[in-house]
């Protein structure tokens, strides 16, 4: 009795789930449909980013190993293309390369490609954090000390690991043109972060033996 109570309890699962498939055959294909178009959209679109990041690398190595004096308009633009693109990786190494070549004389210029690799580009956030550092430097002889420090807040403020670089380059400023002691203040705050910098560390405490220490 119990054998043919059990028989018939699975023959109704069966039915239940073949009823259930039945009326449930559109959602399910639709279900199934959605999430094959998903897995090809998703798969495509990779492959066009690695195709399109592929195709940025190979410009910028065109671009940079047949630079000479007499293509530096043609290098510079094409520089400024590849900033354009905003890739995490291209974008920054174009930047550099027209700073560290001259190719851009105008500082306003410089600091707008900066902000548009900053503000527009996905970066790492340490990454973000050295090219602001990297702003504060190509800037630093030429701006205010809030100028400068409405740059580098963003380190300063935080716990990178670009913040003592940051905290370095603001006490150079100052003692650089002779206040001394907001140089020292910023000195003694390399010295007590607490992961900080050893190289910086040692020489912030050189600069406050030495050239400070009244």
């Amino acid at each position: 009795m119990d054998e043919d109570i059990a028989i018939i309890d699975k023959n109704t699962r069966k039915e239940k789930i073949i009823i259930f498939f039945k009326e449930k055959k559109k959602l399910l294909l639709s279900i199934i449909s959605t999430i094959v178009i998903l897995l090809i959209i998703f798969f495509s679109y990779s492959e066009y980013i690695k195709q399109k990041r592929t195709k940025i690398s190979d410009q910028y190595n065109s671009l940079t190993i047949e630079y000479s004096e007499t293509n530096k308009e043609f290098t510079k633009k094409g520089l400024v293309r590849l900033i354009n693109e905003k890739d995490p990786t291209y974008s920054p190494l174009s930047l550099y390369f027209i700073i560290d070549n001259s190719l851009i004389p105008e500082q306003d210029k410089i600091n707008n490609l900066f902000d548009k690799i900053i503000d527009e580009t996905p970066l790492n956030k340490e990454i973000k954090n050295l090219i602001i550092y990297k702003k504060a430097v190509f800037n630093s002889e030429n701006i205010s000390e809030n100028q400068l420090l409405d740059i580098l807040n963003p380190i300063i403020n935080s716990e990178s690991i670009w913040k003592s670089h940051a905290l370095y380059l603001v006490a150079e400023y100052f003692y650089a043109k002779d206040e001394k002691q907001k140089s020292k203040e910023f000195f003694n705050q390399i010295i007590s972060l607490e992961n900080v910098n050893q190289d910086f560390k040692i020489k912030a405490q050189k600069r406050l033996n030495r050239d400070l220490s009244e």
